[in-house]
């Protein structure tokens, strides 16, 4: 019995240092295998519209998809400025489940069924009154950086492709 409290007393100093440096530096606490694991789609993406490709045009003037955590998947927003000035909010909150998920702000669509591919690439199908419209790609390179989505739809007929720059959190404030 003695053996026993003798192995667990100099341990005890050691659990308290390491619980006192994890209190001191939250992020010490954190592994790195969390911060991997994290959806390199999360945060706020800007379109750059001189290397994106539009087909039909005009391609807009401004395009921002802000991409954040929802207690039920993940919450998209995308505000464009199009070309003739007018503007829009389109709206979502979405899980990878192949299940159809409401959105709101659009002509064009009312409801996205989204599927991973792998950590940077996801595929979307896109409906408006229960019928298939479209497909959307979407591929964030491997330094996280950069997206490409491209889009095509049937009726009326759209291939874009969008190249969109990630905005650190240090541009946002």
């Amino acid at each position: 019995m003695r053996t026993r409290n003798r192995r667990l007393v100099p341990t005890v100093p050691s659990v308290a240092l390491a619980l006192w440096a994890a209190l001191a530096n939250p992020a010490a606490g954190q592994s790195q295998a969390s911060s991997q694991n994290e959806d390199p789609l999360l945060g706020t993406w800007l379109l750059d519209v001189s290397k994106s490709r539009y087909s039909p045009g005009p391609a807009p003037k401004s395009q921002t998809r802000t991409y954040e955590k929802h207690r039920l998947g993940i919450r998209a927003t995308v505000k464009t400025v199009h070309a003739d000035g007018r503007s829009t909010t389109v709206q979502s909150v979405y899980d990878y489940d192949n299940m159809e998920h409401p959105v709101t702000g659009s002509e064009e669509i009312d409801a996205i069924v989204m599927k991973r591919v792998d950590t940077y690439t996801s595929e979307a199908t896109l409906t408006h009154a229960g019928r298939e419209t479209g497909m959307l790609r979407r591929v964030i390179s491997k330094d996280g950086k950069s997206m490409t989505v491209t889009l095509q739809r049937l009726s009326p007929s759209v291939n874009n492709v969008e190249v969109y720059e990630k905005v650190s959190e240090e541009n946002l404030r």
